[in-house]
């Protein structure tokens, strides 16, 4: 039964929890670390580990893309992003760090909607997709749902075998007066890769977007310590509610359509490995991770993170902010070792080992763990 609280007379809004609010109960037998498996796939496309790339140039270059998925993940290019427009990316990214140290706030910002003000070129695009695809890893591109049926064709050609249509909120069918509306069910009908949608906040839009055929819908909006969203647009997602009524939308669609099952995949709010491991308990079958992963040696940003949302041109929705100072490989990031007791290093490390303090060998196991609420 849904707890709504009344917050004025003839409204109520329902209570929801983050994952701070939340607590995993381990209550079966434990087992050895190295009896548990964090595999996930997709489609036909099998990873080691359950990790998703936030889709923003501050931390996928297309050298990192390679090096996640080499060592089990799926590295996700931004197709709208710098890279996608110009050449020499590393230039324009210290760049961005001299902004950083400016008295003007917004300076790095300016400089994020200037540089996307350029037209994207399909011959970047397909320079960088062929970098990935050359190393043998999972390709995987995002595009926007106002840019999705313009991309989707050169990206395909590209190389790319996993497509993302991503922005803050989406929905099965995008209206617009000014253009002809993407309708999710026909375009991914269209396409002959599998399909990630989102994000998503509720049970209604993920089951609606379940019905468009996607593989896999995103829960969340990348939320962080750099996004602004609920600021600027009020919106906000409490990712263990948020997770969970996804997770619920797939049960009931698994049932719906007799057997075809779809990805959830949690975006944000997560900050240590133990935040993944209860997006995995709240029902998520990945993570998609951005901030955490920007203090790798290898991640662009060069100790900076922002979404893609810091570059829209006239409301953006992500600052540019600053990550402790990067020491650690990517490699350290998420398998350890680890002399840091904070949880932001060995985050796939620990996730396994509190899989196997709670009993369960298997990601989709590991979803029926207990939880409490914190009072």
């Amino acid at each position: 039964m849904r707890d709504l609280v009344e917050i004025g007379m003839g409204r109520s809004a329902r209570r929801a929890y983050d994952l701070d609010d939340v607590q995993i109960v381990p209550s079966r037998r434990t087992r050895s670390s190295r009896d548990v498996s964090t595999a996930w796939q997709i489609d036909a496309y099998r990873f080691d580990i359950p990790l998703v790339t936030h889709p923003t140039d501050a931390i996928v270059s297309p050298a990192m893309a390679v090096r996640i998925g080499e060592l089990g993940g799926l590295g996700v290019l931004n197709a709208e992003g710098l890279w996608a427009r110009h050449t020499h990316v590393d230039k324009l990214l210290f760049q961005l760090t001299s902004a950083m140290n400016e008295a003007d706030e917004v300076a790095a910002v300016r400089l994020l909607q200037q540089w996307h003000a350029a037209p994207i070129r399909v011959e970047l695009l397909a320079e960088v997709i062929g970098q990935v695809a050359a190393a043998g890893v999972t390709v995987a591109a995002r595009v926007s749902p106002q840019h999705a049926r313009d991309l989707a064709a050169d990206l395909l050609a590209a190389g790319v075998e996993i497509l993302v249509v991503q922005g803050t909120i989406v929905s099965a069918e995008h209206v617009s007066s000014a253009a002809q509306p993407l309708n999710l069910v026909e375009f991914i009908a269209s396409m002959d890769v599998p399909v990630i949608a989102g994000g998503v906040g509720d049970y209604r839009t993920a089951m609606h977007l379940m019905r468009t055929g996607a593989a896999g819908v995103i829960v969340g909006y990348g939320a962080c310590a750099s996004t602004s969203t609920g600021d600027v647009l009020g919106i906000g997602v409490p990712m263990a509610t948020a997770v969970a009524d996804a997770a619920a939308a797939r049960r009931d669609y698994l049932d719906e359509t007799g057997g075809r099952y779809v990805h959830v995949i949690a975006d944000g709010g997560m900050r240590t490995s133990g935040d993944v491991a209860k997006a995995i308990a709240c029902g998520a079958d990945a993570v998609m991770l951005g901030e955490p992963l920007a203090s790798a040696v290898e991640a662009p940003g060069n100790g900076l993170y922002w979404t893609a949302a810091a570059a829209h041109p006239s409301l953006p929705r992500s600052h540019v902010t600053s990550v402790p100072e990067a020491s650690l490989g990517i490699d350290t990031l998420l398998f350890g070792p680890s002399a840091d007791s904070s949880g932001t290093v060995n985050l796939f490390g620990a996730l396994r080992r509190a899989m196997a303090k709670s009993g369960y060998s298997e990601l989709k196991e590991f979803q029926k763990v207990g939880l409490t609420v914190r009072p």
